[in-house]
């Protein structure tokens, strides 16, 4: 009888090689280095003496021997992970809510999709988001009206536990024939003859106000408004400049409708975290909510760094 090596491990390699279209993606999708997937897939290929897939394909391309233990994956890691589940829902219990309190505009952007790859897989716990923006999602926590916060930084005197999603590069958006359009990137300096357009929110949650003008000493004009589509208007109008993650403003990039730009030589970055209180931290599905919220954005949104 043949001796096999296939693991658990493996199976999970081959689907995140192709969700995520290269090692290195896959690598950090999965929490390991890229080495160490690496040697996985050797390791399984050595041992049957059969590529899995072509290495130098873009994007990747499975051998047919590659296809099939896709196929036994395909068929395995969702009935393990539902079986999972079960016992979970037998010794704990399922049912739950999770009201979602947001601080950022662009969050839409991403958690809704996040929401839906979690609801197939927890149809029990209801899933809802706090009616509009909020300035104080974690003050939320607190009185019970939310039970996870979607925000930018940890606040250490707060006794909330914070999860750790993703980070981000913001970038500045000029029109195409503004005088800033041939830069490479902005400076502080850069903002303060012109507009800034922002969403309607105090300056300490924006990060550009944050880490890059306030240390500078610049105060710029503002202007504000609700919609993303009306900021991207005003921009291509030259009424200002706007900064955003680069994921929302991505349709407009590839219509080249706005131009973007770094801002600083080393680029602006943002965080974002899931809070929640601790006693909501041992629940499975906040883990999973995490997890899976994680996998959907790092697949689906350009340019993102899981943290």
């Amino acid at each position: 009888m043949m001796q096999s090596i296939l693991e658990f491990r493996h199976l999970k390699t081959l689907v995140a090689l192709r969700e995520a279209g290269n090692l290195l993606r896959a690598a950090t999708l999965l929490n390991l280095t890229q080495s160490a997937l690496s040697h996985q897939l050797k390791q399984l290929e050595d041992h049957h003496g059969i590529s899995l897939f072509e290495r130098k394909s873009v994007p990747i391309r499975f051998t047919p021997a590659g296809e099939r233990l896709l196929k036994l994956a395909d068929e395995v890691l969702p009935r393990v992970a539902n079986a999972e589940r079960d016992i979970v829902r037998l010794v704990q219990g399922a049912a739950g809510q999770l009201r979602i309190a947001v601080e950022c505009h662009t969050c839409f952007d991403w958690l809704m999709p996040a929401m839906d790859a979690f609801r197939h897989r927890w149809p029990e716990v209801e899933l809802d988001i706090v009616s509009g923006f909020q300035a104080d999602p974690v003050g939320l926590l607190y009185s019970h009206r939310a039970d996870v916060a979607i925000v930018a930084e940890i606040d250490p005197d707060e006794t909330v536990d914070y999860h750790p999603l993703f980070r981000f590069e913001i970038v500045a958006l000029v029109a195409k024939d503004h005088p800033l359009a041939q830069r490479d990137y902005l400076t502080a300096e850069d903002f303060a003859s012109d507009t800034l357009i922002t969403y309607p929110v105090s300056d300490d949650m924006l990060d550009v106000v944050r880490q890059v003008l306030k240390p500078a000493g610049i105060d710029t004009e503002r202007r504000t408004t609700e919609l993303t589509v009306a900021m991207l208007q005003l921009v291509a109008s030259r009424r200002g400049i706007a900064t955003l993650p680069v994921w929302a403003a991505q349709n407009y990039l590839n219509r080249n409708y706005v131009l973007a730009k770094r801002i600083t030589a080393n680029g602006l970055t943002g965080k974002l975290y899931a809070a929640c209180l601790p006693e909501l931290s041992a629940k499975p599905y906040l883990t999973d909510f995490v997890g899976s919220t994680r996998e959907s954005c790092y697949l689906n949104l350009k340019d993102i760094e899981l943290l």
